[in-house]
């Protein structure tokens, strides 16, 4: 099982927004999905009981369920606040690392400080970890898209995609579902965004 890790320490920032909508797409393509919500908030698990049984299913994350190793993704929303040996022990789960990132001044300097500890982990440096960065909240060919890229690029960090900040993600997670369970005609611009993301996922393959 390929297992993804959604994390940034900072509250606020995007996690499960960014692991339900990505459960979904995995799962639109017809993967087993299974998705682990170790927040406190338990926001991805209250998706999950939302989400409508005659969509492609997603499924809860139970280490003792025969399918819990079967082939398919597992995707990890990590609790605000993750670092030392909790975030050591996901690392050595994870095959993938993604981190959103806001565009004020103190999400990127919380952001950096959290990149830099991820950089230092042994999983990273020894290249076992795929690490990218998800512009949230943020429209592309803006200056704050613009300011996101080259901040991190400079870093050496790959941006794989801005997502725009629209009333479909409100939508969709009321709902349990994903921009890509709602109408193509309502979400072309977020379907567009989204791409860009599954191709990064899809190089190893």
């Amino acid at each position: 099982m390929k297992t993804l890790l959604v994390a940034n320490p900072k509250g606020g920032s995007g996690k499960t927004t960014l692991a339900v909508n990505l459960a979904a797409m995995l799962a639109q393509q017809g993967n087993n999905v299974r998705l682990l919500d170790l927040d406190r908030q338990q926001s991805a698990q209250i998706w999950l009981s939302r989400r409508p049984t005659q969509l492609p299913a997603v499924w809860p994350y139970h280490a003792d369920t025969p399918s819990a190793t079967r082939a398919g993704w597992l995707i990890i929303d990590s609790p605000a606040g993750v670092h030392g040996k909790m975030l050591a022990r996901m690392l050595k789960l994870a095959q993938y690392v993604l981190v959103p990132m806001g565009t004020s001044l103190f999400d990127r300097e919380a952001g950096m400080v959290f990149v830099t500890a991820l950089k230092e982990e042994k999983a990273v440096r020894k290249e076992r970890v795929r690490l990218g960065v998800v512009g949230m909240r943020v429209a592309p060919r803006t200056w704050a898209a613009q300011q996101i890229e080259a901040f991190y690029t400079g870093h050496g960090l790959p941006v794989v995609t801005m997502l725009q900040d629209t009333q479909a993600y409100v939508k969709a997670a009321f709902e349990g579902k994903g921009i890509v369970d709602l109408p193509v005609r309502q979400t072309l611009r977020e379907r567009e965004q989204w791409q860009t993301l599954m191709d990064w996922l899809s190089r190893d393959e």
